[in-house]
């Protein structure tokens, strides 16, 4: 049977990222499904970093497995079973409680009036203990799937994608740098010949999709959104308006891939330009808005591991609903339709 060839887009959205874990698991399960590229950001970064490794080191299961070993890492636990106690709560509650919990409250105010610059000697990022342990041998290996890491930098306010031998610990942790919380990181930029400091991502590709629109990549373009595109409450509270400005901040980038996408796609209908000029771009997407929109940027910052259980179990279904009803689309057809999205 012929292989369903996708690209993965994976969003970035802090520990909320575990979402984009188990869509990862439950697509990685399928034996018809096969990854050829990944483009991620901060979270996504991470995620698509763990994938890329696994998989040269063990195919699809040692993607899973160290996926899993990632999200324990991050979680600080070592079995994710031991989250079961806290579901009673629900998501709401513990997100609320979370939000509104002394650790957040005093991390908003430290941010708020002091700069990561400030800690001096005792500044550390909680990244490096993660980042540092990945296997770039694997990580930058250039057999699929190809691996793109975007990140901003901080100069130019230009986009960066990091490749192949470019990617180690400090393209991820540029990756998912928050310029509040987290000191830039600094590096050499061999695009601009001079070192660079550097920004999360998010802020100008969540993720970006355009390195992914290679000759010798497939057309079909999965993303795995964390990130709500649409709340229907009006958000009132501060931290609630903060929120909200995060988010719409952070997908801005991407509606505006996708409306380029989409103007494109309608240049090809028309028949003003060329199917041979032009790629026909074929997105999906796997989310679970309703879900998000129960979140704030409290479970973001705050790894519970209640949370990332029950993120990791949303974006599996998720991404076995979308497997249900979609997967004849790959290779086919967008599900996605951007007329709509964009009319």
């Amino acid at each position: 049977m012929a292989k369903k060839r996708i690209n993965l887009a994976l969003q970035g959205g802090g520990a909320h990222g575990a979402f984009t874990w188990g869509a990862l698991d439950r697509l990685l399960k399928d034996d018809e499904v096969e990854i050829c590229g990944i483009s991620g950001t901060s979270a996504g970064a991470l995620n698509g970093a763990a994938l890329k490794a696994g998989m040269v080191q063990g195919g699809k299961a040692g993607a899973r497995d160290n996926l899993s070993w990632l999200w324990g890492q991050v979680a600080g636990v070592t079995d994710m079973r031991l989250a079961h106690w806290m579901a009673p709560f629900g998501i709401g509650a513990l997100s609320q409680a979370i939000e509104y919990s002394w650790p957040v409250a005093l991390s908003d105010a430290v941010s708020n009036q002091m700069s990561p610059y400030a800690y001096g000697p005792f500044y550390r990022n909680p990244l490096a203990d993660i980042v540092e342990r990945f296997d770039y041998d694997k990580v930058c290996n250039h057999v699929a799937p190809l691996l793109f890491i975007c990140a901003t930098r901080v100069r130019n306010g230009k986009i960066k994608i990091f490749e192949g031998d470019e990617i180690g610990p400090d393209a991820l942790m540029a990756s998912a740098c928050l310029p509040t919380i987290f000191k830039a990181v600094e590096l050499f930029d061999p695009e601009t010949g001079r070192d660079e400091a550097f920004w999360d991502g998010g802020y100008t590709g969540n993720p970006a999709l355009f390195p992914l629109f290679q000759k010798d990549l497939p057309d079909d373009i999965v993303i795995i959104n964390i990130n709500p595109l649409e709340r229907d409450e009006l958000p009132v509270t501060p931290k609630q308006i903060q929120n909200r400005i995060n988010e719409i901040s952070f997908n801005s980038s991407l509606f505006r891939e996708l409306r380029a996408i989409e103007f494109v796609q309608r240049l090809l209908d028309d028949g003003a330009v060329s199917e041979g000029h032009m790629s026909r771009v074929r997105v999906h997407m796997i989310a679970d808005d309703a879900l998000m929109a129960q979140l704030s940027v409290g479970t973001k910052l705050v790894p519970n591991a209640a949370v990332i259980k029950t993120l990791r179990d949303a974006g599996y279904d998720a991404a076995d609903q979308f497997l249900t009803n979609h997967k004849a689309d790959l290779g086919q057809r967008s599900s996605v339709d951007l007329p709509q999205m964009f009319g």
